[in-house]
C-alpha cells in the first residue's frame, strides 16, 4: 500500500493493487476507510486510488471551501501527481455527487462512472429538507458519536454489531464543525441541470430500501444520463457496501469489466 501524505495542495490517499486505475470517493462524514469490504476484491484487477477527502480524516488539515467544485479539483490535482490522465470512478452517497461534479468539470478524466446510493439534489423532498436543516443541529447537540449511533440506528439497520461499531468509530473520529459545514454544502449540490452532460458510460446502483438516498434520486440520475445502466439491490439499504459488499462489487465488476 502507497499513500500520499495531505499537504496545502494534496488529499490524503492510498493505493492498492495494480491494473486501469479505479479511483473510490467516500460519503459524508467518513473517510476512504468505509471501502475496506470492498478494495481486495477489486485492488486483484485494479490501481486502485482511495483519498480522504478534504475535510474528512487524514484530509482534515485542507482547509474551506468543502464544496463539490473544490473537492473535484483537488481530485484533478492528484490525478494530475499520480500521473493518471483518465479513470473508472465509483463514488458512493456523497461521494456520487463528488464523482458528479468531476466528470462535469474534467470529462475526459473520467472512463467509466460508478454512482451507487446517491443523487442529484438530495433536497428534493420536504422530508429531505426538513432533515437537511435538522441534522446540523442535531451533530451539534449530540456530538459526533451519539449522531452515529442515531444514524445506525436508524438508516443503516442491516450492518451486524461489530460493523455498526466499526462505523460509528469512523464517524466518532470527525471534526464535529467541519462535518457541519460540509454538510451545509452537500444540501448546496445540485447537478440535474448539467445530468445529460455525462457522456462516459455510466451505472447508477441504488438500494431498494435506502432512505439516505432513496430510490427517486437513482431514478433522477437513470433518466438523466444517457445510456446509463441502472440496477436496484432488492431488500438493501444504505449500508450496502457493508452488509452486501459481494452483491456490490459484483455487479460493479461487471460494467467495469464490459
Amino acid at each position: 500500500m502507497n499513500s500520499v501524505l495531505a499537504s496545502s495542495n494534496f488529499l490524503y490517499c492510498t493505493e492498492r493493487g495494480s491494473g486501469p486505475p479505479l479511483l473510490l470517493l467516500h460519503g459524508l462524514m467518513v473517510t476512504g476507510e468505509m471501502f475496506e469490504p470492498v478494495i481486495k476484491h477489486f485492488a486483484t484487477r485494479h490501481r486502485v486510488i482511495i483519498p480522504d477527502l478534504r475535510g474528512h480524516g487524514r484530509s482534515r488539515n485542507l482547509p474551506p471551501p468543502y464544496t463539490v467544485v473544490q473537492i473535484a479539483a483537488d481530485l484533478a490535482y492528484l490525478l494530475d501527481h499520480l500521473g493518471i490522465d483518465s479513470i473508472a470512478v465509483l463514488g458512493y452517497s456523497q461521494g456520487g455527487a463528488v464523482a458528479q461534479q468531476l466528470v462535469l468539470d474534467h470529462p475526459t478524466r473520467c472512463s467509466r462512472l460508478v454512482l451507487v446510493c446517491t443523487y442529484a439534489f438530495n433536497m428534493a423532498t420536504l422530508r429531505e429538507k426538513i432533515e437537511g436543516r435538522l441534522i446540523p443541529l442535531f451533530i451539534r447537540v449530540l456530538g459526533m458519536r451519539r449522531f452515529a449511533s442515531f444514524v445506525i440506528a436508524h438508516g443503516l439497520k442491516q450492518v451486524g454489531r461489530d460493523r455498526a461499531n466499526w462505523i460509528i468509530g469512523l464517524i466518532a473520529d470527525q471534526d464535529r464543525e467541519l462535518m457541519v459545514t460540509a454538510w451545509k454544502q452537500t444540501m448546496a449540490f445540485d447537478s440535474r441541470r448539467r445530468l445529460a452532460e455525462i457522456k462516459c458510460p455510466t451505472l447508477v446502483v441504488a438500494a431498494a430500501n435506502d432512505q439516505a438516498a432513496p430510490i427517486h434520486h437513482a431514478k433522477m440520475l437513470h433518466n438523466g444520463i444517457a445510456g446509463s445502466r441502472f440496477v436496484i439491490i432488492d431488500d438493501a439499504d444504505h449500508a450496502l457496501i457493508w452488509a452486501r459488499p459481494d452483491e456490490l462489487v459484483r455487479v460493479t465488476g461487471e460494467f467495469l469489466e464490459t
